[in-house]
């Protein structure tokens, strides 16, 4: 095989890993070849080149993937194409947004929370609002942790997977 073709597969099975995940199969796709490009940005018709499909399928997927917070559009001088291209910070942004469903959950299990009186509801309901606010708490310091290590472990020239170990 050729470092191409190890490329495109490690490529869809990436894909395949986030449809088994949860995520929509074409935006799995489109995010994938975002992240095992070398190229500077994309283009709708650079992605549907890469992935074998018609420009118009990878729209939708194009939007999906940049609201999840994970690619921007950016100016290329001399085109008039769209171009994306992923953030240097997708995975703590990604991370970061995930709060915002984990809010809604809190709201709604507050209001259950007061909705019931004592008893298994009440303590169930309690536990839950109790491990995610912890998780709330715990995230922007867990994030700031990570961008501090990877920072020492580029630092002093670690190549090992996952970085340093606390």
């Amino acid at each position: 095989m050729t470092r191409e073709t190890d490329r495109k597969q490690a490529a869809e099975n990436m894909a395949l890993t986030l449809v088994g995940v949860g995520m929509q199969r074409m935006g799995a796709r489109v995010m994938s070849a975002f992240l095992f490009t070398e190229k500077e940005s994309l283009t709708a018709g650079d992605l549907a080149e890469e992935l074998g499909v018609s420009a118009g399928s990878v729209s939708a997927a194009i939007k999906l993937v940049a609201q999840m917070g994970v690619i921007e559009r950016v100016y290329v001088e001399g085109s008039r194409r769209e171009h994306f291209r992923m953030l240097d910070n997708a995975w703590t942004t990604l991370y970061s947004r995930q709060h915002s469903v984990v809010d809604a959950v809190l709201r709604a299990v507050d209001t259950g929370v007061e909705a019931v009186g004592p008893g298994r509801a009440h303590d169930r309901l309690e536990y839950m609002r109790d491990f995610y606010t912890f998780l709330i708490n715990e995230a922007q310091e867990m994030v700031e942790r990570f961008e501090r290590q990877r920072a020492e472990s580029r630092g002093s020239g670690s190549q090992r997977r996952g970085g340093p170990r606390p």
